[in-house]
């Protein structure tokens, strides 16, 4: 009998199911109730095989023709007198065992990818060998999975789709490997070598129809490299795990290729994926995929977005991976930070925990990201002493930017969490407060934000968090709402107001005064100062400039705004910037008026830092008329 043969082109194509067909004599297999089977036949049956619930009335002679364990056993049987022999646990159960049997009465049968690896299971439990007889059924099929199976992609996916039920054995007979073996060569062959089917779940696009034909009459198509990533979802991950890994042993597809096989079999293996979080169901599966995907992924940077990455993080939290697949993800994550956005990172929190979100994760991401800044070399010197030598950073100014700005606003957005202690906030910030960057009005926005949802914390604890702000880097329409911005200490106010005039001086082409030195103080990091005694002067500082000096200065400052018209039509609460020149001159003025004042704060802020005092007066509440026209903060926007 000649066997079906692939023809022709090597391109791999999918135009229909191979089969292969055996024997030749009508099926006379019949059946009384369910569980009985027997064939139709003017001898009268000699043998009774059970398996399971369904009894066979068969022959011995066609089944002793080719089954070396059936001989065994009705030898066993024939000495103990008995008419019925047990097969419980031949691999396909009854269904198996009757294409088996149709084999061995000569009946025709039909194999395709759904039942060959069953019944080539069942054959060898049978012992249907060519030692029996030439042309055995195992044989056959041996020959059919070489020549047919094997050479077609879809039925080769099939095929290891069904061969999970038959494990191990399986296994044994090296099918696995082969038909694994088979779909990775098939994945790695060149393109112009492939007909793109549309199996399964990928659909033509819109572009790829109506494509003009060939001079042959043949249509043309684009086959992508991708072409076989969608197919491979049908597997089982364990199944999968072993055609990547195959496919990436061989070192034919870029890492791109690879990671966009791993990114569609998470889409569509994992519940709910795209969205950032996994639907209910069966959690250990899922952190098998999980994990799975995590050690599959190329270790290139790049091979994967920075996004994917960040969501593989949640859906392993979300199903307890190990910390081993966490701190993988960090790791990469860390990698390419800058390619993400502030809903990427936002990760919530474990149940349980009163704050809203890991922020605790989050930095051991920017640690990640900063440690590939350096290389450290360990080199022997005198003594036998290890030195570390630092390389020169590797990141980019343009990245590192980019993270500063990403971690700005993820400061934002966790500010709005009530229970977010300070430190969190402030530790977060620190991490990229090396960045430079030419503006720090994102930072700003987030400073304001938290000092909006927590109105309860300290003069000690406002302090801070203004102190990571540069005053100096604030935009126009920043400064000019810090200004009336009544959350902050007033002697950050008064920084700001002080910088604008140094700025608008500059602009404007007057001398620009020396900053005082008290100023210049509470833009340092740390002053590191300390006075004795039971009084603090920058309290005493804050006190006298509330009471005598900044009160008037607010006051004055909205006296400005009514007198531009602006108080009735700002929504926001800010300065119109037509009127921006106006007031900044009007307000230079005013602090060149308060001599006094500007005395009082180089003499005793020398030693100061941004005090976390605040002010009872702001400057709606500082002029009657201001109060009836300007929103109450709690309708004005930050600065973004």
């Amino acid at each position: 009998m000649s066997l079906p043969q692939l023809r022709g082109s090597r391109s791999y194509t999918v135009v229909k199911m191979k089969f292969m067909k055996l024997g030749s004599k009508p099926d006379t297999f019949q059946t009384d109730g369910n569980n009985v089977r027997y064939v139709a036949s003017e001898l009268a049956s000699d043998i009774v095989v059970s398996v399971g619930d369904i009894k066979f009335y068969l022959h011995k002679f066609p089944l002793l023709s080719k089954s070396s364990h059936l001989q065994t056993l009705i030898s066993l049987n024939n000495e103990e007198n008995l008419d019925e022999v047990q097969i419980p646990d031949i691999p396909g159960g009854a269904t198996t065992f009757e294409i088996c049997a149709k084999f061995c009465y000569g009946m025709t049968v039909t194999l395709n990818a759904y039942n060959v690896i069953a019944t080539r299971c069942a054959a060898e439990y049978l012992g249907m060998h060519e030692t029996i007889e030439k042309g055995n059924l195992v044989y056959k099929i041996d020959v059919f999975l070489s020549s047919s199976i094997f050479r077609s992609w879809k039925d080769s996916i099939i095929l290891l789709q069904t061969s999970k039920s038959m494990l191990p054995l399986v296994e044994d007979l090296k099918v696995v490997s082969h038909c694994v073996d088979s779909i990775a060569n098939k994945a790695c062959v060149d393109v112009s070598k492939v007909d793109w089917s549309y199996t399964y779940n990928r659909r033509k696009l819109p572009e790829e129809n109506g494509i003009e034909s060939n001079q042959n009459g043949l249509r043309t198509r684009l086959v992508p490299k991708d072409w076989w990533v969608e197919d491979l979802c049908e597997l089982e991950v364990d199944l999968y795990k072993s055609v990547i890994s195959n496919i990436k042993s061989k070192a034919v597809q870029s890492n791109e290729v690879i990671g966009e096989a791993l990114k569609a079999y998470a889409y569509r293996r994992l519940p709910n994926f795209s969205k950032g979080m996994i639907q209910c169901g069966d959690v250990s599966k899922h952190r098998v995929i999980v994990e799975t995907i995590v050690w599959l992924l190329p270790t290139e940077k790049g091979s994967v977005p920075c996004r994917f990455l960040l969501k593989l993080l949640k859906a392993a939290i979300f199903v307890e991976s190990g910390d081993r697949t966490k701190e993988e993800l960090v790791k990469r994550i860390g990698q390419q930070l800058e390619e993400a956005s502030v809903s990427d990172i936002l990760i919530q929190a474990p149940d349980g925990d009163a704050t809203m979100y890991d922020v605790s994760i989050v930095q051991n991401i920017v640690t990640e990201f900063f440690t590939k800044d350096y290389n450290v070399e360990i080199e022997s010197v005198a003594g036998g002493e290890l030195e570390g030598i630092r390389k020169p950073g590797i990141l980019s100014d343009a990245s590192k930017l980019m993270v500063a700005k990403l971690i700005d606003g993820y400061l934002a957005e966790i500010a709005k969490d009530p229970n977010l202690p300070l430190s969190d906030f402030v530790n977060l910030a620190e991490l990229v407060s090396s960045i430079s960057r030419p503006a720090h009005d994102g930072l700003y926005r987030a400073i304001d934000t938290y000092l909006k949802e927590h109105p309860g914390i300290s003069k000690g604890e406002k302090k801070r968090i203004c102190k990571l702000m540069d005053c100096r880097k604030l935009s126009v329409d920043a400064c000019l709402h810090a200004v009336q911005n009544e959350r902050l200490p007033l002697r950050v106010v008064v920084q700001v107001l002080y910088f604008e005039q140094l700025r608008t001086a500059a602009s404007s082409g007057t001398s620009t005064p020396d900053i005082p030195r008290g100023i210049k103080d509470l833009n340092n990091e740390s002053n590191g100062s300390s006075r004795s005694g039971t009084t603090n002067p920058e309290d005493e500082l804050d006190a006298v400039a509330t009471a005598e000096e900044l009160k008037a200065l607010r006051k004055e400052l909205a006296s400005l705004r009514l007198s531009n018209g602006v108080g009735n039509n700002d929504k926001d609460g800010d300065i119109k910037p037509s009127m921006d020149k106006a007031v900044i001159g009007k307000v230079k003025g005013l602090l060149k008026s308060k001599r006094s004042f500007i005395k009082l704060w180089a003499s005793k802020g020398g030693q100061g830092e941004n005090s976390g005092s605040d002010s009872s007066e702001s400057i709606s509440s500082a002029n009657p008329e201001e109060a009836k026209s300007t929103p109450s903060r709690n309708r004005r926007h930050s600065v973004s």
